[in-house]
């Protein structure tokens, strides 16, 4: 069948291609003057030993129908990958990854302590998230100059997300891209689907199955105890 033949019939039908254009927004703005901190991660253990140690972040474009873009912007342990904060805009500013970092604070309770990796882009740059991950005690830390490994992490959810739910299209607005989104990461990436470096666990077994141990063990210790204080009192009878 000829082009212009579809082309007819899709015109008949009230449909309509999408056309995705050539241009692609860069979501990492790295030359600023806001200053850069360090990488963190270099010679740490990857990934850590427990939740809310590290967290990774980034942005993505998402395109819609009408040739526009939205943006997503995620927070993800990387002891689980699990996504514990994210937003979607119609913009990329500071406002964009503030929120989903806030989002982030309120799911875990706080991050004290916790690094805050990230690409070298102005937003993570500025100084109203840095001053939110200050008083939030939280260390900040970015990626190397032209290293686009250092923040693969965060971007390997994009590409599954692009891979899974996307799959080459766009979506109708920025209402229906963020109802997918969040059917995507609550309803699924979160709670449902296998990480082959989880051990084909999702993120959220993942966790649960870390908390249910580290219970157990706790649990032993505190039976530990209580075995030897029973003794001493018997001991210390014995005696008078």
């Amino acid at each position: 069948m000829g082009r212009h033949r579809i082309r007819r019939l899709m015109r008949e039908q009230g449909l309509k291609a999408i056309q995705p254009k050539q241009f692609v927004p860069k979501t990492t703005l790295s030359r600023h003057n806001l200053g850069y901190s360090d990488n963190l991660l270099l010679g740490m253990k990857l990934p850590p030993e427990r939740p809310n140690k590290v967290i990774v972040g980034d942005i993505t474009y998402l395109p819609l129908q009408d040739g526009s873009f939205a943006y997503l912007a995620t927070c993800a342990d990387l002891f689980s990958r699990l996504v514990i904060g994210w937003d979607e805009q119609s913009h990329m500013q500071e406002s964009l990854i503030i929120s989903a970092f806030e989002k982030a604070l309120r799911r875990r309770g706080g991050l004290r302590e916790a690094i805050v990796h990230s690409d070298r882009g102005g937003q993570y740059a500025s100084g109203n998230f840095r001053s939110l991950l200050k008083a939030s005690g939280c260390r900040q830390s970015m990626s190397r100059a032209e290293e686009s490994y250092d923040n693969a992490y965060a971007e390997s959810i994009f590409s599954r997300y692009k891979a899974e739910l996307l799959e080459g299209g766009a979506f109708t607005d920025l209402e229906e891209a963020r109802l997918e989104t969040f059917n995507y990461i609550e309803g699924y990436y979160n709670r449902v689907r296998r990480h082959s470096s989880l051990g084909y666990l999702s993120p959220e077994e993942y966790e649960r199955k870390f908390f249910e141990e580290r219970d157990r063990r706790a649990g032993k210790v505190v039976d530990k105890k209580k075995e030897k204080g029973v003794k001493a009192k018997t001991l210390s009878c014995r005696i008078i």
